[in-house]
């Protein structure tokens, strides 16, 4: 069904590409403020957020929510996402969103506090008294809405430490690996921002390990995700480069390097930036790009300790006892990259740019975008506010194909399989169609 809804916007906006007419919105005459806002902000973020994948997706979603509602209490043109109110006449959406952004991000680093009260003072030097209070006292009001919305959502029991799964000896089932112990087995309880549960789209199941489908992936990751004796010298594949460029770990030719998350949030802005999106058009953006983001990635991971599939390399040293003649063990296998510390199906990477790449080809009414992507050599610096230096730069004219890398790459690595980077894609596509057919909706003003 899902495919189907987004197969009829693609022809609708064709035969609207086709007229000679922009499928998005014009910027509106009474946007009070500059697009760049929000990507100052994004920007700030990227700098000061750290720690485990899932806060961070949790903290750039708050953040950007928090944003986007302020600017729409103001701008109106859409549904709030989370926090409907009425703005005092006069007031500044920017000055708006820099408090909102200001207020969500020093509650959840406090670290960014100095970084973050600079660069608010700045912004908002820049407009009208009248405006910037009335607008401050709207972004302060919504910043307290959202983190009080997300005070209880879960998220601090995602951890449980011991964790809530125990190892297994049976074929087919997870046991830890290098990498140690079950890690966020309890993700799923927390709440989605915008999912009604963390399983409503959860991945299909896995195949039989008896199956054709299983031999044929099995034996892909076998032969593509090997790590070379020599490692992390080398030799590499060009594939097992872009497994070691898309991980950024330490260890590899790319430690640290700008990770999966923080580039979607970059292809966005240069997007966003190159379709001269209003103030409110990208607010609106990035709430739903962070937030696709975050309930795919918990979508995904929720269905690893639904299925507690084992991983290749347990898989592969394993393999004489799956009850299937196509599959070979092989004692002492290492995949390319370390294992992530729990089961395998489905993939929290392909989630990532499955969610993300969706979510972008709804909002601009098509997957055939034209972008460069860049990974630059540290992953909390992010331009124009300093010049890294760049580590890889790609150019794409599709943003599935980007989320389609992104997925391969793991199977690269030597830690997933293909029918898990099928699934994913599919089941997180679907997370980015239902929160884009269900929140920040046109509305007229």
């Amino acid at each position: 069904m899902r495919m189907r809804h987004f197969a009829a916007r693609m022809f609708a906006a064709t035969l609207v590409a086709s007229l000679g007419v922009f499928a998005l919105p014009a910027k509106a005459a009474h946007d009070q403020g500059d697009a760049a806002v929000i990507i100052e902000w994004n920007q700030l973020a990227q700098r000061h957020v750290a720690g485990p994948p899932f806060a961070q997706n949790r903290s750039f979603a708050m953040v950007h929510v928090a944003m986007a509602d302020a600017v729409v209490a103001i701008e109106g043109r859409y549904d709030a996402f989370h926090v409907s109110m009425r703005a005092p006449g006069g007031a500044s959406a920017e000055a708006a969103a820099a408090q909102a952004a200001h207020d969500v991000l020093v509650f959840l680093v406090p670290g960014a506090t100095a970084a973050s009260d600079a660069a608010l003072a700045t912004r908002l030097a820049t407009i009208s008294p009248g405006k910037r209070s009335h607008g401050v006292q709207v972004g302060q009001k919504v910043a307290a809405a959202v983190l009080a919305w997300r005070a209880n959502d879960g998220f601090a029991a995602a951890n449980p430490q011991p964790p809530t799964i125990l190892a297994s000896t049976l074929p087919g089932i997870w046991r830890p690996t290098a990498s140690g112990p079950a890690q966020f087995s309890k993700l799923g309880d927390v709440e989605p921002f915008g999912l009604l549960t963390s399983t409503q789209f959860l991945p299909t199941p896995y195949p039989q390990l008896e199956s054709a489908k299983y031999a044929e992936d099995f034996n892909e990751v076998k032969n593509e995700g090997r790590r070379p004796s020599s490692f992390p010298a080398g030799p590499f594949t060009a594939n097992q480069r872009t497994a070691l460029l898309w991980a950024g770990g330490a260890g590899t030719p790319y430690a640290n390097v700008t990770s999966a998350l923080r580039l979607w949030h970059n292809v966005a802005r240069d997007v966003a930036q190159a379709e001269s999106l209003s103030l409110v058009q990208t607010a609106r953006l990035f709430a739903l790009l962070t937030t696709s983001i975050h309930d795919s990635v918990q979508t995904s991971h929720t269905s690893k300790f639904a299925y507690r599939l084992w991983r290749p390399e347990t898989a592969i040293d394993q393999a004489g006892v799956d009850n299937n003649p196509n599959t070979a063990a092989e004692t002492g296998w290492v995949p390319l990259l370390l294992t992530p510390p729990y089961p395998s199906h489905s993939s929290n990477m392909t989630c990532i740019g499955a969610g993300a790449g969706r979510m972008l080809a709804n909002i601009f009414n098509t997957d055939a975008k034209s972008f460069t992507v860049t990974w630059y050599a540290s992953d909390t610096v992010t331009p124009p506010a300093t010049t890294p230096p760049v580590v890889h730069s790609q150019a794409h004219n599709s943003f599935r194909a980007l989320a389609q890398e992104e997925g391969d790459s793991r199977i690269w690595g030597g830690i997933h399989f293909r029918f898990e980077i099928d699934a994913s894609l599919d089941s997180c596509s679907d997370v980015a169609d239902y929160l884009f057919d269900n929140y920040m909706q046109s509305r007229a003003n």
